[in-house]
């Protein structure tokens, strides 16, 4: 059997375009104690899409959880409730799907990750009959200049209302309020952040507890669609070695994440296989994206049940 086209392929348009609203309800599993929302990157998309356009009071929060990611929730338990109470988590690591599948057999979870970059350029691609307003937020000056340039090269009918980089330091109360202030007057319904895990999964909260957007924490997206950084090659990305690419292009800045990281991945899942007493019996759940979830190790709240976590944003900073 063919490979389910993505946004990264060579004609992915087709596909994407003939995507109508989301039919069901993807399964949400636990991953290290984490929700995650079990679907392929066509399902994803139409999600976000969906949610952004539709009108809601409050603010949506999503997040591209790689081992990386869960391996500091599950070093931090602040983070780690963020990620529980969020409205919805992607699985952007190859390797947060052979253990969501590992560990949930003959559930039919899907093979392939939500690759935060393919998110990107599926939702543009998606939004643009719609005219769904974007605001980019994150990387720097140079950065977010060649990726607008890029994204009105590839979508010329989308909107981006709007760009900014931040200072490479904490917000003072009074310019996260004139930030806040920039995003509602623009009009933005989505809002990507790009500011690194796990500075943008405490900003992406912050920003859908304060306004009615999509925040959607997306990681380094900005730099591979820009083409400021290189990505790894298809064949890499399938087979779970994307993180050998990036180590050997910026190893560095990446060693200790790779090394320490993925080494708490795999015994955080380890632990909670053992905890549910087998490997495979964690439960599936299905629900829709914003909504509060029903039983044990579930989603968590909506935007407007989320606890604080603004204080712990200041510190996060890691690009």
């Amino acid at each position: 059997m063919g490979r389910r086209p993505t946004v990264s392929d060579a004609e992915p348009r087709e596909a994407l375009l003939a995507a109508g609203p989301a039919a069901h309800r993807p399964p949400v599993v636990t991953c290290t104690g984490v929700p995650i929302v079990a679907c392929d990157l066509l399902t994803a998309a139409r999600t976000v899409r969906d949610r952004a356009a539709a009108t809601h009071p409050s603010g949506v929060d999503i997040h591209l959880c790689n081992a990386y990611t869960l391996a500091l929730a599950d070093a931090d338990p602040d983070l780690h409730a963020l990620l529980r109470q969020a409205s919805a988590n992607f699985p952007d690591g190859q390797s947060v799907v052979w253990a969501n599948r590992l560990t949930h057999p003959g559930s039919g979870l899907p093979a392939q990750r939500v690759y935060g970059p393919d998110l990107f350029r599926g939702v543009f691609l998606l939004g643009q009959p719609a005219r769904l307003r974007h605001y980019l937020l994150g990387s720097t000056p140079e950065v977010l200049a060649a990726l607008q340039r890029r994204l009105r090269q590839s979508f010329p009918d989308a909107l981006v209302v709007g760009a900014e980089s931040p200072p490479f330091r904490p917000l003072t109360e009074q310019e996260r309020r004139a930030q806040l202030d920039r995003i509602r007057d623009c009009r933005a319904q989505l809002v990507w952040v790009g500011l690194g895990t796990p500075k943008q999964d405490w900003e992406a909260a912050r920003l859908a507890r304060a306004l009615p957007v999509v925040a959607v924490a997306v990681g380094a997206a900005f730099d591979f669609v820009a083409g400021t950084k290189r990505q790894a090659p298809q064949w890499m990305q399938r087979s779970g070695l994307e993180w050998c690419y990036r180590l050997a292009q910026e190893p560095g800045r990446l060693w200790r994440r790779y090394l320490f990281g993925n080494a708490r991945f795999v015994y955080a899942v380890a632990r909670g296989a053992v905890a549910r007493g087998a490997v495979g019996r964690g439960a599936v759940e299905r629900r829709a994206v914003g909504g509060r979830a029903v039983g044990r190790g579930t989603v968590g709240r909506t935007a407007g049940g989320r606890r604080a976590g603004g204080r712990r944003a200041a510190s996060h900073r890691r690009r």
